[in-house]
């Protein structure tokens, strides 16, 4: 029977980018511990239970999506800037000037839920046809409970991210399963046709669900409404950035009078102005040149 590929968690980030940009898709084996898995489902224990079903068909009527995770859970935050996640967003994103976080969620899935739509990620930004070479999106979705086929997990359909083939013109047939252990994560792209499939056990799949996107597009889980500024005030300045609190590009987000968007939380601490330097290769160079032909 044909599975997914996976890769030890001691692969370089690199060589899963490579993968991403070959197949779609990576299943990285063992990548969190057990015991940050621990903690991040006693830290979201209160959140999971109050958390509504869906209300309709695609978000999953047997289905809880339970975001804001990055405030809600210190655990969260860790397993959001996973070194090898960190690495693998700046070689796969690294065409654009900045990666930024795109969304967060706890995806449960309960007994009886059927499978959802097939669909592909990226059509969230309004169906934009992005180049089959320009990847928008890194995202991932990491077992926090068992993941097997007859718990719902996510099913993949293997060579859908190139080509100009609709969602809807792929079979069930086509689809297999992301079958992992706890811990494990699957890395996708927003190019490649995915969903989650029927539970059909007596036991809830979660997935915690942290996708990644380049820093010039709007964020699909509003980071600044989703953490508070009180404990915006409490966060590295990493994952500040992270959650938004950077220059997306040039002119892409500035503070105020065309400040660093740091200085909302840092206040003085942080450097007046925009530090072109930041951008990565290509746009780094892009935007020095244009400081000769700005007005």
């Amino acid at each position: 029977m044909a599975e997914l590929n996976h890769v030890p968690a001691t692969t370089p980030p690199e060589e899963i980018s490579d993968l991403l940009r070959r197949d779609g898709y990576v299943i990285v084996d063992d990548l969190a511990s057990t015991a940050l898995m621990d903690q991040i489902d006693d830290e979201l224990a209160p959140y999971l239970d109050a958390t509504p079903l869906g209300y309709n068909a695609m978000i999953g009527r047997r289905t809880r999506r339970t975001g804001a995770l990055v405030a809600r859970s210190h655990g969260c935050r860790t397993l959001v800037q996973n070194p090898t996640m960190m690495g693998v967003c700046a070689d796969f994103l690294g065409h654009a000037s900045a990666f930024q976080l795109m969304l967060t969620q706890v995806i449960s899935i309960e007994p009886g839920e059927s499978a959802q739509a097939l669909h592909r990620d990226q059509n969230a930004f309004d169906f934009y046809p992005f180049p089959d070479d320009y990847h928008v999106q890194c995202n991932t979705l990491w077992a926090l409970s068992d993941y097997t086929a007859e718990m719902g997990a996510t099913r993949v359909v293997p060579g859908s991210q190139v080509g100009d083939k609709k969602p809807t013109d792929y079979g069930d047939d086509e689809c297999l399963q992301a079958e992992m252990s706890r811990g494990s994560v699957l890395i996708y792209t927003g190019k490649i046709v995915h969903s989650g499939a029927a539970n059909r056990s007596d036991r809830v799949r979660r997935a915690i669900n942290v996708n990644y996107c380049v820093g010039w597009v709007r964020q699909e889980e509003n980071q600044f409404l989703s953490v508070p500024m009180d404990v915006a005030r409490t966060l590295d300045d990493d994952l500040l950035k992270l959650i938004g609190y950077q220059e997306g590009a040039w002119a892409m987000g500035y503070f105020r009078d065309f400040e660093d968007p740091l200085r909302a939380i840092r206040g003085d601490a942080v450097e007046y102005g925009f530090d072109g330097s930041r951008l990565n290769g290509a746009a780094n160079a892009a935007f020095t040149d244009s400081l000769t032909h700005s007005e």
